[in-house]
């Protein structure tokens, strides 16, 4: 990672503060699959780190990781309004050996590394994948309705083809499993809405036509999403 990528990257770009990349690579890594942006990066640079990097210079150190081929973007998108958002994205690693390397193999959760994994084999299949959120309004306890975002992990998108999909390394019980529905419920289209986890047994379609199925079966079946 250190004698090809970031020294190559440094004297490509003529970057002056040596060791910046690969700190912010490291912030990165530790983070896969959480939603940030420059700004929030810029704090905790400037919080942790003391230093005085600018949120322009951080973006446009990602940008030299992913032309790098290091890091992908994924960008949040509106679904029913129909539209992207600016920021924040979901940085994901290309090769997450790499990454796991890049930080001494700490911070090996299999949450983060399965959603990095499903993001990786859906754009090696040719997918368009974004972030998605559903804005919906529910009323609290006082029956006053308040304005809340939920997300789906990953909409993929090739040609006609579309697909919701959630990754969620276990359904525990009940409520973890109405809480990785919830998103679909509220998508009023007619795109097939996948839950990808670790301990399905088999794929099968619930109720309301949301199909769950395990990593493996999502991973050994080139056409799985269309099981």
């Amino acid at each position: 990672m250190d004698e090809t990528y970031i020294i190559d990257i440094e004297k490509r770009h003529k970057i002056r503060s040596i060791g910046e990349m690969d700190e912010l690579l490291d912030v990165l890594a530790s983070n896969i699959g959480s939603l940030t942006n420059p700004q929030r990066l810029m704090n905790t640079f400037r919080s942790i780190k003391k230093s005085k990097i600018t949120a322009a210079t951080i973006n446009r150190y990602i940008n030299y990781l992913g032309e790098s081929f290091l890091l992908e973007s994924a960008r949040r998108y509106d679904v029913k309004g129909k539209r992207y958002i600016g920021t924040p994205m979901k940085y994901y690693f290309s090769d997450l050996g790499l990454r796991n390397a890049g930080i001494n193999f700490r911070q090996i959760e299999p949450t983060h590394s399965m959603e990095n994994a499903i993001y990786n084999e859906l754009r090696i299949r040719g997918f368009a994948v974004d972030v998605k959120v559903v804005p919906v309004v529910e009323k609290n306890q006082k029956n006053i309705p308040v304005h809340k975002n939920l997300e789906v992990d990953f909409v993929a998108n090739k040609g006609s083809k579309r697909y919701y999909i959630q990754s969620s390394y276990m359904l525990l019980d009940e409520e973890k499993k109405q809480q990785e529905y919830r998103p679909f419920r509220k998508i009023d289209d007619s795109f097939k809405k996948i839950l990808i986890t670790y301990d399905a047994p088999a794929p099968l379609y619930t109720e309301d036509g949301i199909l769950v199925m395990s990593l493996f079966d999502f991973f050994l079946g080139a056409d799985s999403l269309d099981f």
